[in-house]
């Protein structure tokens, strides 16, 4: 039988079994639960009533948090010559086109986020089979691929990120640090979850929002009172 830590006997008594918290509870214990050495990532999951499996019940949209994530975002903006002056301007931290689509097909994935231009596309398709199952491949829904490439990649710097239902119908994402102000946690959850009622398909039937949580980095799950954040 695994042994309870001295940090997770700490947690227990700080966590009351079986009750829901408000979005406002859930941010505070959330930096009172964690007990990393590290500034801990703050995460959300949200269980949805859908079937990912059907393509009207996908969820996928955008929504950039105004407290920002807390996380150095690495951008590759994959975009022609014309381009690349505004792209480092932004603040990409890796700009080209041919060079970087070889190195990725050598296995090269050290980065978080993929900008480029809608011309670009037919050249970047064959990344596909590496990029996609990573969450990497650029898309226009996700404001991925524009024209405007120094906005987007500005966006992206100050918390824009993008969020997909998984095949277990949950969607989950990191929306601040364990660092930030209890307030500003609870902001960018409420956004992050508004982003999600807002994007529900008209072919979901029933409870569309069946539970939400939010937990740091290896801390367990605060349940949140979906009443208290979708109203």
């Amino acid at each position: 039988m695994s042994r309870i830590t001295k940090n997770r006997k700490l947690v227990e008594v700080k966590l009351e079994a079986g009750k829901e918290y408000t979005i406002s509870e859930a941010a505070k214990l959330v930096k009172e639960t964690s007990y990393t050495k590290f500034d801990a990532s703050v995460d959300i999951d949200v269980r949805l009533g859908v079937d990912p499996r059907k393509a009207n019940q996908m969820v996928r949209g955008v929504v950039s948090l105004p407290n920002g994530t807390g996380k150095k975002v690495r951008v590759l903006a994959l975009v022609d010559s014309d381009k690349e002056d505004e792209a480092k301007e932004a603040g990409a931290d890796y700009v080209g086109l041919t060079n970087y689509i070889d190195k990725i097909k050598d296995g090269w994935v050290d980065f978080d986020v993929v900008i480029t231009q809608p011309m670009i596309m037919g050249k970047i398709g064959a990344l596909g089979r590496i990029l996609g199952p990573r969450g990497l491949m650029p898309n226009p829904k996700s404001g991925t691929v524009t024209m405007e490439v120094g906005k987007a990649i500005k966006e992206v710097k100050q918390g824009k990120i993008d969020f997909k239902v998984d095949k277990f119908g949950i969607v989950h994402s990191s929306i601040g640090k364990v660092s930030f102000e209890a307030e500003k946690i609870a902001v960018n959850a409420q956004l992050f979850v508004d982003a999600i009622v807002k994007l529900k398909p008209s072919s979901a039937k029933g409870i569309y929002i069946k539970s939400i949580s939010m937990s740091s980095t290896m801390s367990p799950g605060i349940p949140i009172e979906i009443k208290s954040i979708t109203a």
